[in-house]
């Protein structure tokens, strides 16, 4: 039954597994809620819980969500806020008996259901964890059945928003548009922070020492105005929901277990001081298939980082490697990383110093334990002059592998388990024809763009030329690209997207003109022999990159230097490139050498 139609004012207080502790209280003090969301999942926390859950069947969940309860139910139900959170992770119904024993203990009457199904182990071979990814149908029907907190297993991010709009709004199934209006909606809440201010490219230009936590207020229609608190830190602008809307995205249809949210139909507006506006959204059927994680112990892993100080620093590095090279010789993998940290004629000894960092990974943890680690300390005294390391040797750890598949939504038993205890299953959405994607309408130039003539470059020098039959029709500076655009990057199990977008149409005209996949490899060396996918999305103006297998096994298995690709986009920002002056926020003054100073 509807609501009355006004619109629901849902937050977050929670984007993962060890986020700001006091947010639930903040949030249910900070204003009036109808209903109060957690987000606590990732590739990592799963096989984190996993690990959980092979010391006692009973553990499994989020225990964080558990003691922030203690603070704050009572608070909620005051309040009449009904709370939704993915903490059961592998084990929600272990996490709704001890929130009733919470309840009781602490004299809260309430009423706990929660969603499972999503656990399909046993799944394969070796599989420490393997959940399907569920939608917001079973979180409805908790919140139906008169809940004031359901906790779910695995299930979409976004559909901890979409299963609360379509209860307060009796939405059906087939209500695809309004679906996939709160799905947006969703996917700019469930990172907390991110759209309030937190990891924003352009942060110096607000107060994001501690940001508030963001809410929707979604109408009937599906559209929304992402909000936060009176009072509280940070801003929500147009740039920061942008921001999140590109992170962990990849093509333009947003793929999900209720709906397929079109991204790029969405149309933001600031419709005052820290209120941005989403409507527009267009929404498809879903998938007949859903998304399956799967987690494994992949190995065992340890690492040692050394200092190498002052001069000669490329030689220090050379002989640290030709001295364990025997030692290595029996390990699967060893990768050395340079990183060139040091600075000549350095006022401090650490800004002197750079650190070379050895990771070495194998099927048993004998092989890369603390003998190995003992062999490269053994050297101190033997080695290249100021030889130290950062830490002294630990013992090998186990390390994951993320993977994912999929498998017909017919065979997930989603089940909504009801707060007087009685399982109703929930019907996977019947599958339709998916139409073809239109390809975006990009708008002429009224005037000829001013872009720096092409210059034949190759390997990691490589920068982003004119398009072809371009000319150049005015002064450029070669300036960071963060000067102009914004960006925000993040992974998707080995998989890496880089989102990209600026703020005004003759930007855009610059941008989706001149950054090609060819030219972001050009910029990113990491990236070469990967395969780079562009999409467009006009309505953002925005760029959104997928890098496949640039994280090789995914978060868990720690791949890269930075293992969640947070700050790949933060990385682009900061190459060179020739940029019209006329589009730069400030015309910096123009160098001889043609380069901004």
């Amino acid at each position: 039954m509807s609501r009355g139609r006004r619109p629901l004012r849902i937050g977050n207080a929670s984007g993962f597994y060890g986020d700001r502790f006091s947010a639930f209280e903040e949030m249910l003090t900070g204003g009036p809620l109808d209903v109060l969301t957690g987000d606590y999942l990732a590739e990592l926390t799963m096989l984190i819980l996993g690990r959980d859950r092979l010391k006692s069947p009973e553990l499994g969940y989020a225990k964080t969500f558990l003691r922030q309860l203690e603070q704050s139910l009572g608070l909620a139900r005051e309040r009449g806020v009904r709370i939704v959170a993915n903490a059961g992770g592998l084990n929600p119904a272990g996490l709704a008996d001890a929130i009733r024993t919470l309840a009781a203990e602490a004299g809260v009457p309430v009423s706990v259901a929660h969603v499972e199904g999503d656990d399909l182990m046993p799944f394969a071979e070796g599989a420490l964890t393997a959940n399907a990814y569920l939608g917001g149908a079973g979180i409805t029907a908790c919140l139906r059945a008169g809940a004031d907190v359901v906790v779910t297993g695995r299930v979409t991010d976004a559909a901890l928003v979409s299963g609360p709009a379509a209860w307060w709004f009796d939405w059906a199934p087939d209500d695809h548009d309004r679906l996939a209006g709160a799905v947006v909606a969703g996917h700019v809440l469930e990172c907390g922070t991110q759209s309030t201010g937190g990891n924003y490219s352009f942060f110096t230009a607000h107060d994001v020492r501690r940001p508030g936590f963001p809410l929707a207020e979604i109408a009937e229609d599906g559209s929304s105005v992402i909000t936060k608190h009176p009072g509280t830190g940070g801003v929500v602008s147009v740039g920061t929901v942008t921001a999140q809307l590109l992170y962990e995205t990849q093509g333009p249809r947003y793929l999900g277990p209720d709906v397929t949210a079109r991204l790029d139909t969405v149309r933001l507006a600031q419709e005052g001081e820290d209120r941005v506006a989403i409507t527009g959204v267009v929404g498809e059927p879903p998938p007949p298939t859903l998304k399956v994680g799967v987690t494994r112990i992949g190995g065992w892993r340890n690492e040692v980082v050394f200092v190498l100080t002052g001069l000669d620093i490329e030689e220090k590095a050379a002989l640290v490697q030709a001295q364990l090279a025997d030692a290595l010789s029996q390990v699967a993998t060893a990768d050395w990383t340079l990183a060139r940290t040091d600075h000549e004629d350095a006022r401090t000894e650490e800004t002197a110093s750079a650190m070379l960092r050895l990771v070495v990974r194998d099927p048993s943890p004998d092989r890369v334990g603390r003998t190995l680690t003992s062999e490269a300390v053994e050297l101190a005294l033997a080695s290249y002059p100021g030889f130290h390391v950062t830490s002294p040797p630990g013992p090998a750890q186990p390390y994951g592998v993320f993977t994912s598949s999929a498998v017909p939504s017919a065979t997930v038993p989603h089940v909504a388990v009801l707060p007087d205890g009685t399982r109703h299953p929930v019907p996977p959405v019947p599958a339709l024809p998916v139409p073809a994607l239109p390809v975006p309408a990009l708008p002429a130039p009224a005037l000829p763009l001013p872009v720096a003539p092409a210059v034949p470059v190759s390997g990691a020098a490589a920068r982003p030329t004119a398009p072809a039959g371009s000319a150049p029709a005015g002064p450029t500076l070669r300036v960071p690209l963060g000067r102009l655009a914004g960006a925000r990057s993040g992974d998707k199990g080995g998989d890496a997207n880089i989102g990209v977008w600026v703020e005004s149409d003759e930007a855009w005209e610059w941008l989706h003109t001149t950054l090609t996949a060819e030219e972001l490899q050009a910029l990113l060396p990491e990236t070469a022999g990967l395969a780079v996918t562009r999409h467009l999305l006009p309505h953002l103006r925005a760029l959104n990159f997928t890098v496949a297998g640039i994280l090789g096994d995914g978060v868990a298995s720690a791949h890269r230097f930075d293992p969640q690709a947070k700050a790949l986009g933060e990385w682009l920002r900061a190459r060179h490139v020739d940029i019209p002056a006329r589009l730069l926020p400030t015309h910096l003054p123009l160098t001889p050498e043609g380069t901004a100073p």
